[in-house]
């Protein structure tokens, strides 16, 4: 089986990061393709190991305003049932929850910016999460969450909501891995440009303290090792 992992990107939600470390650390690649610009992938997709979907600006429920997102449900779904590997972080973690039957909500608040994440029991021997401390400071960034779908297990989870989930060879991430120094600021300046923002300069501030206060540079370890271990599946 293919070595190559398809990465689905969405307007406004920054690139694959530093997960492309762990691929190759893994000896894998990554290619990276938008739906939104491109109604095809790069290579056909049997020419794929994995499937990566990244976050986006988007909402799940919004599949009118962006109709490429019906599409992409349809295609995770039948990845999902052909048991490849597949990863989901944040909007890609609910479009996997939406494709596999379970739902998507609102979250009882938002979460926005360096936030405690607890691995559940279940995370502890769960091959990709099972590493490192059980609490994480995690970058988030959304205000939907998921109900994982039928047969899935919660691996993490936040006081608001189900932070990451698997079920047979998917998985989904809540918070952000694969975030580097230049996407988080690219999300800050567009956070800054939103007049709808009224808290968006406090926000950036904390954001930014993360990058000073060395949490993103453990933040990116922690991505590129469970990025890797995701990887490591794939072929």
């Amino acid at each position: 089986m293919s070595t190559r992992i398809l990465a689905i990107t969405h307007p406004g939600g920054g690139t694959s990061g530093v997960f492309h470390d762990g691929a190759r650390a893994a000896g894998r690649t990554i290619e990276e393709w938008t739906p939104a610009e491109r109604p095809a992938p790069p290579r056909a997709l049997a020419a794929y190991g994995g499937l990566l979907v990244l976050g986006g600006e988007q909402n799940v429920c919004e599949r009118d305003r962006y109709p490429y997102l019906t599409a992409e449900l349809e295609l995770i779904g039948d990845w999902l049932a052909g048991g490849r590997p597949l990863l989901g972080v944040c909007l890609g973690a609910q479009l996997i929850a939406e494709a596999g039957g379970g739902a998507v909500v609102r979250a009882d608040e938002r979460e926005l910016g360096w936030l405690d994440v607890e691995r559940l029991p279940a995370g502890d021997e769960d091959a990709l999460l099972g590493f490192g401390a059980p609490r994480l400071t995690a970058l988030q960034w959304h205000s939907y969450a998921v109900e994982p779908p039928p047969g899935a297990v919660a691996l993490a989870r936040s006081p608001v909501c189900v932070q990451a989930y698997r079920r047979g060879e998917a998985w989904g991430v809540q918070y952000h891995p694969e975030v580097t120094a230049q996407i988080l600021e690219d999300w800050i300046a567009e956070l800054l440009e939103d007049p709808g923002e009224v808290s968006a300069e406090q926000s950036a501030q904390r954001l930014r303290a993360g990058v000073l206060d060395g949490s993103l540079e453990r933040w990116n370890a922690h991505g590129r090792e469970l990025f890797s271990r995701f990887a490591a599946r794939v072929g």
